[in-house]
């Protein structure tokens, strides 16, 4: 199997979760429909990992996406949600359980030289005491929500926080 084509395991569990998706951008659904129709570049996933007070996020400075969730390219034989775990932990040194729902589905390009893809962000909830253990050469920090970051994906802020207050609003958090 050519490694740059993603495996039919992975489009239908992709497509299971975008429809899952608490939020859509980009069109990022019906982009999805029509890329199943040959074959598509490497899915992209990554876990919006927030503190229990839903207040903080955590993130990684990427040498010139700046700060981005962790996350990355879904591995051949992977599922998203699999490789947003597999990246969470090697980016970050984090074990989390993601929640059920994804957070969003998007279309991006993760690079100025690759073609747009469908990303997939999961969320999750996790004690922001737990040491945080950085990938070489890019840092890890939790984030406060209400201050900025330098990220190429300028919409990442805004699409976060409207996930933290979405979440809170399910749980009673204010």
């Amino acid at each position: 199997m050519d490694r740059n084509v993603v495996d039919e395991r992975a489009v239908e569990a992709a497509v299971i979760d975008a429809r899952r998706a608490v939020a859509e951008f980009d069109g990022a659904r019906q982009w999805l429909a029509a890329a199943r129709q040959g074959p598509m570049e490497p899915l992209g996933a990554e876990v919006w990992v927030f503190d229990e007070d839903l207040a903080r996020v955590v993130l990684v400075k990427h040498q010139w996406r700046g700060w981005v969730p962790p996350g990355g390219k879904v591995e051949a034989g992977e599922t998203p949600r699999e490789g947003a775990i597999r990246e969470l932990f090697e980016e970050t040194g984090l074990r989390a359980e993601l929640l059920p729902e994804p957070a969003a589905v998007a279309v991006r390009s993760y690079h100025p030289d690759l073609p747009v893809t469908l990303g997939l962000s999961y969320a999750a909830v996790h004690d922001a005491a737990t040491p945080l253990v950085a990938e070489a050469g890019q840092p890890v920090a939790w984030m406060r929500l209400d201050e900025g970051w330098e990220s190429c994906f300028p919409d990442d802020l805004s699409r976060i926080r409207q996930h933290a207050a979405w979440m809170a609003d399910r749980v009673g958090i204010h």
